[in-house]
Protein backbone atom coordinates (compact mmCIF):
# COMPACT_ATOMS: atom_id res chain seq x y z
CA UNK A 1 0.00 0.00 0.00
CA UNK A 2 1.38 3.41 -0.98
CA UNK A 3 2.16 5.76 1.89
CA UNK A 4 -0.13 8.82 1.42
CA UNK A 5 2.00 11.06 3.63
CA UNK A 6 4.63 12.19 1.06
CA UNK A 7 1.97 13.25 -1.42
CA UNK A 8 -0.09 15.08 1.18
CA UNK A 9 3.03 16.82 2.53
CA UNK A 10 3.97 17.94 -0.95
CA UNK A 11 0.46 19.29 -1.62
CA UNK A 12 -0.07 20.90 1.81
CA UNK A 13 3.42 22.16 2.59
CA UNK A 14 4.97 22.49 -0.88
CA UNK A 15 7.72 20.06 0.06
CA UNK A 16 8.14 16.36 -0.74
CA UNK A 17 9.88 14.78 2.26
CA UNK A 18 13.12 12.91 1.86
CA UNK A 19 12.50 11.48 5.33
CA UNK A 20 8.76 10.79 5.75
CA UNK A 21 9.41 9.58 9.32
CA UNK A 22 10.32 13.13 10.34
CA UNK A 23 6.97 14.46 9.14
CA UNK A 24 5.14 11.47 10.61
CA UNK A 25 6.66 12.41 13.97
CA UNK A 26 5.39 15.99 13.47
CA UNK A 27 1.89 14.51 13.21
CA UNK A 28 2.16 12.22 16.25
CA UNK A 29 0.32 13.26 19.42
CA UNK A 30 1.51 12.21 22.88
CA UNK A 31 -1.46 9.83 23.17
CA UNK A 32 0.01 7.73 20.34
CA UNK A 33 2.93 5.33 20.65
CA UNK A 34 6.32 6.48 19.37
CA UNK A 35 8.09 9.84 19.21
CA UNK A 36 5.75 12.80 19.45
CA UNK A 37 5.63 16.23 17.86
CA UNK A 38 6.52 18.19 21.00
CA UNK A 39 10.21 18.89 20.25
CA UNK A 40 9.41 19.76 16.63
CA UNK A 41 6.63 22.06 17.84
CA UNK A 42 9.16 23.88 20.06
CA UNK A 43 11.41 24.42 17.04
CA UNK A 44 8.64 25.31 14.61
CA UNK A 45 7.22 27.94 16.96
CA UNK A 46 10.55 29.78 16.89
CA UNK A 47 10.92 29.44 13.11
CA UNK A 48 7.40 30.79 12.57
CA UNK A 49 8.16 33.75 14.83
CA UNK A 50 11.43 34.55 13.06
CA UNK A 51 10.01 34.29 9.54
CA UNK A 52 6.93 36.34 10.43
CA UNK A 53 8.92 39.02 12.25
CA UNK A 54 11.28 39.47 9.29
CA UNK A 55 8.32 39.53 6.89
CA UNK A 56 6.48 42.23 8.85
CA UNK A 57 9.69 44.23 9.31
CA UNK A 58 10.08 44.43 5.52
CA UNK A 59 6.40 44.84 4.71
CA UNK A 60 5.68 47.71 7.13
CA UNK A 61 8.88 49.80 7.20
CA UNK A 62 7.27 52.80 8.88
CA UNK A 63 5.48 51.05 11.74
CA UNK A 64 6.81 51.30 15.32
CA UNK A 65 7.61 48.25 17.41
CA UNK A 66 4.29 48.31 19.25
CA UNK A 67 2.20 47.95 16.10
CA UNK A 68 4.50 45.26 14.71
CA UNK A 69 4.14 43.37 17.97
CA UNK A 70 0.35 43.45 17.73
CA UNK A 71 0.54 42.15 14.17
CA UNK A 72 2.88 39.28 14.97
CA UNK A 73 0.94 38.28 18.10
CA UNK A 74 -2.19 37.84 15.98
CA UNK A 75 -0.40 35.99 13.18
CA UNK A 76 1.49 33.44 15.29
CA UNK A 77 -1.32 32.79 17.79
CA UNK A 78 -2.59 29.28 18.41
CA UNK A 79 -5.92 30.24 16.83
CA UNK A 80 -4.24 31.32 13.59
CA UNK A 81 -2.06 28.21 13.47
CA UNK A 82 -5.19 26.10 13.97
CA UNK A 83 -6.95 27.94 11.13
CA UNK A 84 -4.02 27.20 8.83
CA UNK A 85 -4.04 23.57 9.95
CA UNK A 86 -7.70 23.16 9.11
CA UNK A 87 -7.19 24.78 5.71
CA UNK A 88 -4.46 22.30 4.73
CA UNK A 89 -6.28 19.26 6.14
CA UNK A 90 -4.07 18.46 9.11
CA UNK A 91 -6.79 16.78 11.20
CA UNK A 92 -7.14 13.65 9.09
CA UNK A 93 -3.39 12.98 9.28
CA UNK A 94 -2.81 13.45 13.03
CA UNK A 95 -1.77 10.23 14.75
CA UNK A 96 -3.71 9.84 17.98
CA UNK A 97 -4.37 7.19 20.57
CA UNK A 98 -7.85 5.68 20.45
CA UNK A 99 -9.19 7.53 23.48
CA UNK A 100 -7.86 10.89 22.27
CA UNK A 101 -9.38 10.32 18.83
CA UNK A 102 -12.72 9.32 20.37
CA UNK A 103 -12.59 12.50 22.47
CA UNK A 104 -12.23 14.62 19.32
CA UNK A 105 -8.60 15.68 19.79
CA UNK A 106 -8.13 15.79 16.00
CA UNK A 107 -10.44 18.82 15.92
CA UNK A 108 -8.91 20.53 18.96
CA UNK A 109 -7.51 23.95 18.14
CA UNK A 110 -4.64 23.33 20.55
CA UNK A 111 -3.65 20.05 18.90
CA UNK A 112 -4.07 21.24 15.31
CA UNK A 113 -2.13 24.43 16.03
CA UNK A 114 0.67 22.47 17.72
CA UNK A 115 0.93 20.13 14.72
CA UNK A 116 1.25 23.04 12.29
CA UNK A 117 4.18 24.38 14.31
CA UNK A 118 5.71 20.89 14.40
CA UNK A 119 5.40 20.59 10.62
CA UNK A 120 7.19 23.94 10.26
CA UNK A 121 9.93 22.54 12.49
CA UNK A 122 10.21 19.47 10.25
CA UNK A 123 10.32 21.66 7.15
CA UNK A 124 13.14 23.69 8.67
CA UNK A 125 15.18 20.61 9.60
CA UNK A 126 14.89 19.02 6.18
CA UNK A 127 14.64 21.95 3.78
CA UNK A 128 16.21 24.78 5.76
CA UNK A 129 14.79 28.23 6.43
CA UNK A 130 13.89 28.70 2.76
CA UNK A 131 11.47 25.74 2.76
CA UNK A 132 9.81 26.88 5.99
CA UNK A 133 9.57 30.44 4.69
CA UNK A 134 7.92 29.35 1.43
CA UNK A 135 5.21 27.49 3.31
CA UNK A 136 4.61 30.28 5.84
CA UNK A 137 4.40 32.94 3.14
CA UNK A 138 1.91 30.86 1.18
CA UNK A 139 -0.25 29.78 4.13
CA UNK A 140 -0.21 33.11 5.99
CA UNK A 141 -0.05 35.43 2.96
CA UNK A 142 -3.73 36.37 2.86
CA UNK A 143 -3.75 37.10 6.57
CA UNK A 144 -0.79 39.46 6.35
CA UNK A 145 -2.03 41.23 3.23
CA UNK A 146 -5.57 41.66 4.60
CA UNK A 147 -4.43 43.66 7.62
CA UNK A 148 -4.23 47.32 6.59
CA UNK A 149 -3.91 48.36 10.22
CA UNK A 150 -2.25 46.62 13.10
CA UNK A 151 -5.01 44.70 14.91
CA UNK A 152 -5.86 45.61 18.47
CA UNK A 153 -6.31 42.70 20.83
CA UNK A 154 -9.90 42.52 22.17
CA UNK A 155 -8.67 42.62 25.78
CA UNK A 156 -6.76 45.84 25.12
CA UNK A 157 -9.75 47.31 23.27
CA UNK A 158 -12.05 46.44 26.17
CA UNK A 159 -9.73 48.04 28.72
CA UNK A 160 -9.54 51.22 26.63
CA UNK A 161 -13.30 51.36 26.15
CA UNK A 162 -13.93 50.92 29.86
CA UNK A 163 -11.44 53.68 30.67
CA UNK A 164 -13.06 55.99 28.10
CA UNK A 165 -16.37 55.57 29.97
CA UNK A 166 -14.74 56.12 33.38
CA UNK A 167 -15.43 52.51 34.36
CA UNK A 168 -13.16 50.25 36.39
CA UNK A 169 -10.79 47.94 34.48
CA UNK A 170 -12.20 44.57 33.37
CA UNK A 171 -11.77 41.64 35.76
CA UNK A 172 -11.37 38.11 34.32
CA UNK A 173 -12.27 35.01 36.35
CA UNK A 174 -12.00 31.42 35.16
CA UNK A 175 -15.41 30.02 36.04
CA UNK A 176 -15.10 26.49 34.68
CA UNK A 177 -12.99 23.80 33.07
CA UNK A 178 -14.19 20.65 31.34
CA UNK A 179 -13.09 18.01 28.84
CA UNK A 180 -10.16 15.60 28.83
CA UNK A 181 -6.60 16.65 29.62
CA UNK A 182 -5.50 16.70 25.95
CA UNK A 183 -8.54 18.71 24.81
CA UNK A 184 -9.73 20.94 27.66
CA UNK A 185 -12.43 23.62 27.51
CA UNK A 186 -12.14 26.70 29.69
CA UNK A 187 -14.92 29.11 30.65
CA UNK A 188 -14.01 32.67 31.61
CA UNK A 189 -16.27 35.46 32.83
CA UNK A 190 -15.23 39.09 32.41
CA UNK A 191 -16.87 41.78 34.52
CA UNK A 192 -16.81 45.53 34.00
CA UNK A 193 -18.25 47.08 37.13
CA UNK A 194 -21.25 49.21 36.31
CA UNK A 195 -21.64 47.78 32.81
CA UNK A 196 -22.23 44.05 33.16
CA UNK A 197 -20.46 40.77 32.49
CA UNK A 198 -19.95 38.24 29.71
CA UNK A 199 -18.80 34.62 29.63
CA UNK A 200 -17.19 32.58 26.88
CA UNK A 201 -15.41 29.27 26.28
CA UNK A 202 -12.09 28.46 24.64
CA UNK A 203 -9.54 25.69 24.27
CA UNK A 204 -7.17 27.70 26.49
CA UNK A 205 -7.63 30.24 29.27
CA UNK A 206 -6.26 32.96 26.97
CA UNK A 207 -8.65 32.01 24.17
CA UNK A 208 -11.61 32.08 26.55
CA UNK A 209 -10.57 35.49 27.93
CA UNK A 210 -10.32 36.86 24.40
CA UNK A 211 -13.74 35.50 23.46
CA UNK A 212 -15.27 36.95 26.64
CA UNK A 213 -13.70 40.35 25.87
CA UNK A 214 -15.25 40.27 22.38
CA UNK A 215 -18.70 39.63 23.91
CA UNK A 216 -18.22 42.40 26.47
CA UNK A 217 -17.21 44.84 23.73
CA UNK A 218 -20.58 44.15 22.09
CA UNK A 219 -22.36 44.96 25.36
CA UNK A 220 -20.46 48.26 25.63
CA UNK A 221 -21.18 49.37 22.06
Amino acid sequence: MTDPLPRWTEEALGHRPADPALFRRALTHSSHAGETYERLEFLGDRVLGLVTAAWLFRLFPDEPEGKLSRRINALVSRDTCAEVGREIGVAQHIRLGKQARDDGAAESGNVVGDVVEALIGALFLEGGLAAAERFIHRAWGGRVDAADRAPQHPKSALQERAAARNLKPPVYVMSGRSGPHHSPRFTVTVTVSGAGEASAEGSSKQEAETAAAVKMLEILK
